[in-house]
C-alpha cells in the first residue's frame, strides 16, 4: 500500500559529489510527481503552504526542493566570484552551471524512485527546469517556466533600482534579513499584487533559520551558474515536453521579454502573461497559477 503523506518535514538524499539535497514531500505517493524549483538564494519554504496545498488537492504529490547553495542542501566550498567576475561574466574555473543543478534534480528523482515528473521552476527555478527538460527529456512530463528567461543578452534584463537593491549588503542577522526581504519583496511583487507583511516576514524568519550556510556567497555562486551557462536558446529549441510559460507584465527583475523569447523557443509552448503581476507569486495569485499548472499538467500529452 502506497504510504500518505500527511505533514512535511525535510529529508536528505544521500550524499553524492558533494552534494546533498534537502526536500519535503506533500501529498500521496500514488499521485503524479511535480517538482517544483525555486529561484536564486531561495529555499523550499518560498512556495507558500497555500501553494502547495492547492497543488495537493488538485491531486498531485509536491516535491520541493532546496537547490545546492541554499536552504540545508549544500554550500558548496568553491571560493564566491567577485563583483568584477560577476559584473564581467567572468565565472571562476570552478564554477558550476545550470546543467550541474539540473543533474542533482535528476539524482533526486532517482533517490526517490520517481521516473518521470511534472517540472515547475521560478526564476531561477524556470532556468533549471528548462535544463531538466531539455537534457533529461525522458524524465519531463510538462515544463512549466515562471517569470524566467534563456540567457540570451538583452532579454530579461532587471530595472536600474532592482539591480541596486540586489546589491545592497547582505544582512547580517535575522532582524535586518526580514527588513531586507520585505522591502526586495514588495518592490517585486509590484502594486497590483501587494504582499502579505505577515506572510513575508515568517518566510524570512524560516529562510533565515534553515540556511545551512553563508547566503549572500550561496547566491554570487548560483549568479555565476546563470552566467556560465551563457545564452540557452539553442538547447531550449531542443525541448519536447508540453510547456507553459507565465509571466507578469510588471516584473522589475526579469522583464517580460525573457517570457516572450522562451516562448519563441520552445515550439508549441502557451504562454500567458498575467497583468499586474511582478516578480512574486503571492496567495492572492497562487490558486490561479495553481490553475494553470494543473490544466497544463492534466492536458499532458506525448512529447514531440
Amino acid at each position: 500500500m502506497f504510504e500518505p503523506i500527511t505533514t512535511s518535514r525535510d529529508r536528505f538524499t544521500g550524499p553524492r559529489d558533494g552534494i546533498r539535497l534537502c526536500y519535503r514531500l506533500d501529498g500521496r505517493r500514488e499521485h503524479p510527481p511535480i517538482l517544483l524549483l525555486g529561484g536564486l538564494g531561495e529555499d523550499l519554504t518560498t512556495w507558500s503552504r497555500h501553494f502547495v496545498s492547492a497543488l495537493t488537492a488538485r491531486g498531485f504529490l509536491v516535491v520541493r526542493v532546496d537547490n545546492r547553495d541554499s536552504g540545508k542542501s549544500t554550500f558548496v566550498s568553491a571560493p564566491a566570484p567577485g563583483n568584477l567576475r560577476l559584473l564581467c561574466g567572468r565565472p571562476r574555473r570552478d564554477a558550476y552551471t545550470l546543467s550541474d543543478i539540473a543533474a542533482d534534480c535528476a539524482r533526486l528523482l532517482d533517490h526517490l524512485g520517481i521516473e518521470r515528473a511534472h517540472i515547475a521552476g521560478r526564476s531561477m527555478g524556470g532556468m533549471i527546469a528548462q535544463t531538466i527538460a531539455a537534457q533529461f527529456p525522458s524524465r519531463t512530463r510538462s515544463l512549466t517556466s515562471l517569470y524566467s528567461t534563456t540567457g540570451r543578452p538583452g532579454v530579461g534584463r532587471a530595472s536600474l533600482g532592482t539591480t541596486m537593491l540586489l546589491a545592497a549588503a547582505p544582512p547580517r542577522t535575522r532582524q535586518q534579513a526580514v527588513r531586507a526581504h520585505l522591502q526586495l519583496t514588495a518592490h517585486l511583487a509590484g502594486a497590483a499584487y501587494p504582499i502579505d507583511d505577515a506572510a513575508e516576514t515568517a518566510h524570512a524568519i524560516s529562510t533565515w533559520d534553515r540556511t545551512a550556510g553563508d547566503a549572500a556567497a550561496g547566491m554570487r555562486r548560483q549568479v555565476q551558474a546563470i552566467r556560465a551557462s551563457g545564452d540557452r536558446t539553442a538547447e531550449l529549441r531542443t525541448i519536447t515536453a508540453p510547456t507553459l510559460i507565465i509571466n507578469g507584465d510588471r516584473d522589475p527583475l526579469i522583464h517580460p521579454s525573457g517570457g516572450i523569447a522562451t516562448a519563441a523557443a520552445i515550439s508549441g509552448s502557451r504562454h500567458l502573461v498575467i497583468p499586474g503581476m511582478g516578480h512574486h507569486i503571492p496567495d492572492s495569485l497562487a490558486d490561479r497559477i495553481v490553475h494553470e499548472i494543473s490544466a497544463h499538467a492534466s492536458n499532458e500529452r506525448t512529447p514531440r
